[in-house]
């Protein structure tokens, strides 16, 4: 069984998904690809993995960098799964593109080259956001492209992380809009 809970965040409202051991989803309410992940019979409830979610939220939106993760069970192919586990690497604070994203797993998978563009289909549908840091990965040229959360929201993020996006733009056509 799969549960849900709300939550409010300086961006809006939140929906948070567990299989009651672990987070399972969290998006923006209305982003793109929301739900993919919730299975179509699910509760409302409220659960202590809930708690642990909000609280690193409302450290993470206080500007602070939250310490530990709660615990993730992400849903998704191999490919997605491995592109996630990068993600979760990327420091609070700093960005990775597709492209290096995608050399990453070329590397670890041994394999000559990557598809950029794959990475970002994997990213796109990333079921648990913030946590999973999707709206920490930039085009090569420094375009916000392809964050579902919504580009003003990826810009809000970076820079309460710190991050100078100065040099970022927003494409005038493509994923990002």
């Amino acid at each position: 069984m799969d549960y849900i809970h709300h939550a409010a965040s300086p961006l809006g409202g939140i929906t948070l998904a567990s299989d009651g051991m672990a987070l399972t989803g969290l998006w923006f309410d209305g982003q793109k690809y929301d739900r993919d992940v919730l299975a179509a019979q699910h509760q409302e409830k409220s659960l202590p993995i809930f708690e642990q979610a909000e609280t690193w939220l409302n450290t993470y939106f206080a500007g602070q960098i939250p310490q530990g993760t709660p615990p993730l069970a992400l849903r998704g192919t191999p490919f997605r799964r491995a592109v996630w586990e990068i993600l979760l690497t990327i420091p609070y604070g700093q960005t990775l593109s597709y492209g290096e994203i995608a050399r990453i797993l070329a590397a670890r998978q041994g394999i000559a080259k990557m598809s950029a563009q794959a990475v970002g289909n994997a990213v796109a549908h990333n079921p648990i956001s913030l946590l999973v840091p999707c709206h920490r990965v930039m085009g090569a040229n420094g375009s916000l492209t392809g964050y579902a959360g919504g580009i003003d929201k990826k810009l809000w993020l970076l820079r309460l992380e710190g991050v100078d996006t100065s040099g970022f733009f927003v494409p005038s056509k493509g994923t990002a809009l």
